[in-house]
């Protein structure tokens, strides 16, 4: 049965409906629908619930304590499930003790890639002469380049003497009852047939940016439970040397015709090998690509005059640092795409990652824009009824000042194709007024360039009434941004200005640049980053850079620069790392303190902020040891913005649940970590010790 309300409200007698000249009893039906609707969906569910493959998210650790699956717990906005763990705890238990078992065990309970090692098979030992083991060598061949590269990694094939400390503390490693279990807790995400950067014409780089950034493995699905994984199996960074020797892997495409872990495309067409009528490669992709040193070549003064390399004849790749080099013999590409994998730690800022779950489908009519079409034209279409301008494709889409106007009451929403990483190149400001009640939205954009502006008053002279400002998973560049096509070099600035009385900003899942917004607007941050570049920078403040800005909340996200507001109405699980100085005393200064909360954050010695609960450090003794410290502080790393594992314990598992505080505090990585060693007692061999390492 239908409960829409329209139809509910046609079953009423005639009188009632002739009676309701003021929409009362519509309302009232319209109420009772919704519910019914909700009571109908939840029954719809209750039989889905039964199956661990289709139950609700919530119902997986009621099911893990009907099979006895141990420590499964729920995860308020989690970003990983429990489901596989759950399916696979029979399975598993049947396979007990085995190396594979452990290692589907590890990727199950963390979901995170996982490599299990048995590290007896790797102990150098006095042969018997009747059971020779020539694999089993104790002395390392100094010439045998690709397997000195695998040294001290998972897949070390070197025979190693005896090591008696602890493999549980993560000290020790080559002993009879070891077993380690690496794990890659910096997932492989996809760049697909992206446009990219130039620096001449005939050199480019994979990064959009064109910053040195290295390439990793496309992860290939294990064939069974009972194999371990290898290098093909898990997101490693690509070596020249091993790009060079898995080139016909690595470079191309894959079997279902996708791209495989590196991928070009000049001109429109795949660089690789023509296919016959059977589907089988015609010539060797060594006659179009190699693999080459691209490093910087510098002069006596340290200007960087061009690279190491200048092919002549094919197209030269650097995987290590994330460039390409066409050759100088050949006519020039008129345009580049490239096809690889990159590292990051979960899905935040600009990527191609789904976004459907946050997409408002209701709003109309959707208007999509491909590279060279005029954005401001499709904008100005929606200034009457608002709506969504929707970018086609991972290019580059270069613009001049952009100005947004949105209809009071009404939405305009800014926003990438699901899966698509669009970089917007602005040559001037992205400046959005709108009338009484009017939203403006960004979602899916990588944003080089210029600054997200809410002014005062419009063009017109007359006031900006714009309520909602939403930027979601996208980049702000943090820091200066290069040359691209006819738009020049610009210098580090604030990405977000607002400037709106009322307006409510809201960052969800982004990184972006210092914030500047007005003392009556307010500022929310959710899973995001904030970048000034350096913690003795000013990172979120009044428009002037130096005042108090307005109103601050902030959940599971990191700041990095100095904080001056007026009023911080709630910061959770935040860590702020921030610097002061003579002139700038408080790292983070608060001006009304009493109200507001800072709960479960990081807060600098020196800091003024209302009411601190369990906030680090807890104590002035113990500022140098508990204070934030970043795996890596540069923006396009694939560590970038994670507390190291050298980062004190009352951070990484400070959040109010335990968890990380900061931006990636929905990866429950203590969680997954303990979870997992609760789980290795049950399913361990007596006398055998396992050890969790992470490698990256």
């Amino acid at each position: 049965m239908s409960f829409d309300a329209d139809s509910l409200y046609r079953l009423l007698p005639q009188v009632y409906r002739t009676r309701d000249s003021d929409g009362a009893l519509r309302a009232l039906v319209r109420i009772l629908a919704e519910q019914a609707q909700v009571l109908q969906d939840d029954v719809a569910q209750l039989y889905d619930d039964q199956f661990i493959e289709t139950c609700a998210e919530w119902v997986v650790p009621y099911i893990g304590d009907l099979v006895g699956a141990r420590g499964v717990d729920a995860r308020p906005g989690a970003r990983t499930s429990r489901r596989n763990e759950v399916a696979d705890t029979l399975r598993l238990r049947r396979r007990k003790g085995t190396a594979a078992m452990l290692e589907q065990l590890a990727h199950d309970v963390t979901d995170w890639d996982a490599a299990a090692v048995e590290f007896f098979r790797l102990l150098a030992t006095t042969q018997y002469m009747n059971h020779l083991r020539p694999d089993r060598g104790a002395v390392a061949s100094l010439r045998d380049a690709t397997t000195l590269e695998s040294l001290g990694t998972p897949f070390d094939t070197f025979a190693h003497t005896a090591d008696v400390r602890r493999i549980a503390a993560r000290r020790g490693r080559y002993n009879i009852p070891n077993v380690g279990l690496f794990l890659w807790t910096l997932p492989a995400q996809s760049v697909t047939r992206a446009q990219a950067f130039r620096v001449d014409d005939f050199r480019y780089t994979f990064d959009p940016l064109g910053r040195p950034v290295p390439l990793v493995t496309r992860p290939v699905t294990e064939p069974a439970v009972t194999h371990l994984a290898g290098p093909a199996n898990v997101p490693l960074p690509i070596t020249r040397r091993r790009l060079h020797r898995d080139l016909e892997s690595l470079y191309g495409l894959d079997h279902a015709g996708e791209p495989a872990s590196v991928l070009l495309h000049a001109n429109g067409t795949d660089v690789a090998p023509a296919v016959d009528s059977n589907g089988h490669p015609v010539g060797s992709v060594r006659d179009l690509v190699r693999v080459c040193d691209l490093s910087d070549v510098t002069d006596s003064g340290g200007t960087v005059t061009g690279w190491a390399h200048s092919p002549s004849v094919v197209i030269a790749i650097d995987p290590e640092l994330g460039r390409i080099a066409f050759p100088g013999d050949a006519p020039a590409p008129a345009s580049v795409a490239v096809s690889c994998m990159r590292a990051f730690g979960r899905e935040m800022g600009g990527g191609e990652y789904t976004r459907l779950a946050g997409f408002d489908l209701s709003l109309a009519p959707v208007t999509q824009v491909s590279p060279g079409d005029s954005l401001q034209t499709a904008v100005d279409g929606l200034s009457a009824t608002g709506g969504v301008v929707e970018l086609t494709d991972s290019a580059y889409y270069v613009t001049g000042p952009l100005n947004v106007r949105v209809p009071a009451g009404k939405t305009i929403a800014l926003r990438a194709r699901d899966r698509r990483r669009p970089v917007l190149v602005l040559a001037g400001n992205l400046v959005v007024t709108g009338g009484t009640s009017s939203a403006f939205t960004m979602d899916g954009i990588f944003v080089a360039g210029g600054t997200v502006q809410a002014p005062r008053v419009d063009a017109t002279g007359g006031d900006n009434e714009l309520a909602s400002l939403v930027i979601r998973h996208c980049t702000l560049v943090p820091g200066p941004t290069p040359a691209i096509a006819t738009v020049p070099a610009r210098p580090a600035a604030p990405r977000i200005d607002a400037d709106v009385p009322s307006l409510r900003a809201t960052v969800t899942d982004a990184i972006t640049g210092p914030i500047r917004f007005a003392g009556e607007c307010t500022l929310a941050l959710d899973g995001s980053i904030v970048d000034a570049t350096a913690p003795e920078l000013a990172a979120v403040t009044a428009l002037d850079g130096l005042a108090a800005g307005g109103t601050l909340e902030s959940r599971n996200s990191t700041v990095i620069g100095r904080v001056h507001v007026k009023e911080i109405a709630l910061a959770s699980n935040t860590i702020f790392s921030a610097r002061g100085d003579a002139t700038w005393p408080a790292p983070v200064r608060c001006v009304q303190l009493a109200q507001g909360c800072v709960r479960f954050s990081y807060v600098p010695p020196g800091s003024v902020v209302p009411r601190p609960y369990r906030c680090q450090p807890a104590a002035a003794s113990d500022a140098g040891r508990v204070q934030p410290d970043f795996t890596s502080s540069r923006f396009g790393d694939a560590a970038y913005g994670q507390v190291s594992r050298r980062t004190a314990r009352e951070i990484r598992e400070g959040a109010d649940d335990g968890a990380e505080m900061g931006a990636f505090h929905d990866l429950y990585t203590p969680q997954r970590l303990a979870s997992l060693g609760a789980r290795l007692d049950e399913f361990l061999r007596f006398g055998l010790e396992a050890g969790v390492m992470r490698e990256n």
